[in-house]
C-alpha cells in the first residue's frame, strides 16, 4: 500500500475542529468590549486579561471534563480567575457521575479550613437532603497522622463511616483549602479515583469527540462570562453603594460559610473605613474585587486581608480603610486604581450563627479626615520599609502554596 491510500480519508472532514471555540472567542470579546461598566482603557484591558485567563481555564476544564477516569484539576485560581475567587483559597475540583463510586484519598494539611461540595453542572448545590453536598472536614474520620479516606456515591446500606451520597444531577465534587497564614500554613495532598475503572485505561479519543470538545469549550467560555456579568447585578449591585450588607449564608455556598457583600464607587480623594469585629470563627476574611467579578491582585498588593494578616485594635475590632491613595496604615486595601469594585468578607468553619453583631460597619470619610476616624491611629501607622516587607511576605506566601 503506497502512502497516498495509507492516509485516512479526510476529503469529507467538517469545518476546522477550532472554528466553533474560535467563534465563541469572538463573540466573548465583544461582550467584555461592550461591558457597561468600563470607563476608560485601564477598565478594558483588565477585562481582555479576564478573557484570556478564562481562554485558558475552558480549555483546560474541558480536556478535564471526562467522568470514566477523574482527577482533580484547578477550578479557578491566580491566573485563571472567576466569580470573585478567594485569595485565601485554593480551589480544585473532578467530574463524577451520580451512579458511580468514588474514592478519594488524602493527607490532611495545617491549613485552616478544607472543605467539600457536590455541584450540579449549573454550579448550584445538588440540595442532597442530608447534607452531603457541603461540609468540612469535621465530618470526617482523619488519623493521627492527618491521613483519611472518604467515598461518594449512590445511596446505599451499610456504607461505612466516610461516606457521603452524590445527589440527583452531581456533575462535580469541589474540594476548598483556605490558608489562614500564607507562609507557615502547608496544603494537604488529594486524590480521586473511581471505584469500577481503577487500574484500566480510558478509551482512546476520536477526531469526532475532540470536535465535540472545542464546542464544549466554547459554550463553556460564554457560559463563563455571562454568568459572572449577572452574578454581582443578583446579589451586589441592587444594595447602596459604599455600605456592606449583614452577614448571611453564602447563596449556594457552603453550609459552615457566612459572607457580607457590598460594592463601593470611590474618588481619589475619598476612603471607605470599615470595622468589624475579630471573629470567634476559625476563619475570617475580606477582599476587593474588580467589576469583573474577580480579585484583584492579591500578591504584589494588599487587596485582601484575613484574621491572621490584619492588625487587631486593642478594643478587638479590626479597621479597614479601603482608597486608591496610600493612608499610611497597616491595615490599608489598595484599590489599585479600580474606582469602583466589590467589597466581600467571609466567615467560615463557623459552629453558630452569624449576626449583625459579627458584622461589618462602613464610614465613608475624605481621605484626609482618616487620621480622625481611627481611634488607635498612632498604633496602625506602619512606613515604607515595612509595608514593602508586608508585601514581600505576600508574595513569598504565594509563590510557596502554588509550587506543585
Amino acid at each position: 500500500m503506497d502512502q497516498a491510500t495509507s492516509q485516512p480519508d479526510l476529503a469529507h472532514a467538517e469545518l476546522p475542529l477550532t472554528d466553533p471555540f474560535l467563534a465563541a472567542v469572538a463573540e466573548a470579546e465583544k461582550l467584555i468590549a461592550a461591558a457597561e461598566f468600563i470607563r476608560d482603557e485601564h477598565d478594558l484591558a483588565d477585562g481582555y486579561d479576564y478573557l484570556q485567563g478564562s481562554i485558558a481555564a475552558v480549555l483546560q476544564l474541558s480536556r478535564a471534563h471526562g467522568r470514566s477516569h477523574p482527577y482533580f484539576v484547578t477550578s479557578t485560581g491566580p491566573y485563571t480567575k472567576m466569580g470573585l475567587d478567594n485569595p485565601d483559597t485554593l480551589y480544585y475540583h473532578a467530574s463524577v457521575e451520580p451512579e458511580a463510586e468514588y474514592l478519594l484519598t488524602g493527607v490532611r494539611g495545617s491549613t485552616v479550613d478544607l472543605s467539600f461540595q457536590v455541584l450540579k453542572g449549573d454550579y448550584t448545590a445538588t440540595d442532597v437532603p442530608n447534607g452531603d453536598d457541603a461540609f468540612d472536614d469535621r465530618r470526617l474520620e482523619i488519623a493521627a497522622d492527618g491521613s483519611y479516606q472518604l467515598r461518594f456515591g449512590p445511596p446505599k446500606e451499610n456504607p461505612g463511616p466516610n461516606y457521603f451520597v452524590l445527589g440527583e444531577g452531581a456533575s462535580m465534587l469541589a474540594v476548598r483549602e483556605v490558608y489562614g497564614d500564607w507562609n507557615a500554613e502547608r496544603k494537604g495532598t488529594i486524590r480521586i479515583e473511581r471505584v469500577d475503572t481503577a487500574g484500566t485505561a480510558p478509551t482512546e479519543l476520536s477526531v469526532e469527540q475532540l470536535r465535540k470538545r472545542y464546542r464544549a469549550a466554547g459554550r463553556m467560555l460564554l457560559t463563563r462570562v455571562h454568568t459572572w456579568f449577572n452574578f454581582p447585578k443578583w446579589f451586589y449591585l441592587d444594595l447602596d453603594v459604599n455600605t456592606l450588607t449583614e452577614p448571611r449564608l453564602t447563596p449556594g455556598g457552603l453550609s459552615t460559610q457566612y459572607s457580607s457583600v457590598g460594592h463601593y464607587d470611590l474618588a481619589d480623594d475619598q476612603a471607605l473605613v470599615i470595622t468589624v469585629p475579630k471573629s470567634d470563627a476559625p476563619y475570617q476574611g475580606f477582599q476587593l474585587g474588580s467589576r469583573w467579578y474577580i480579585s484583584l491582585d492579591y500578591v504584589n498588593h494588599q487587596t485582601s486581608l484575613n484574621h491572621q494578616q490584619a492588625q487587631v485594635d486593642p478594643d478587638g475590632l479590626i479597621r479597614l480603610v479601603v482608597s486608591n491613595k496610600n493612608p499610611g496604615v497597616t491595615n490599608w486595601l489598595e484599590t489599585t486604581g479600580r474606582g469602583r469594585g466589590i467589597l466581600q468578607f467571609r466567615w467560615q468553619r463557623v459552629d453558630r450563627p452569624m449576626t449583625a453583631a459579627d458584622g461589618p460597619s462602613v464610614e465613608l470619610v475624605p481621605f484626609d479626615k482618616i487620621r480622625q476616624v481611627l481611634p488607635y491611629y498612632s498604633e496602625n501607622t506602619i512606613d515604607e520599609r515595612a509595608w514593602r516587607e508586608r508585601i514581600a511576605d505576600r508574595q513569598r506566601g504565594f509563590a510557596g502554596r502554588m509550587l506543585g
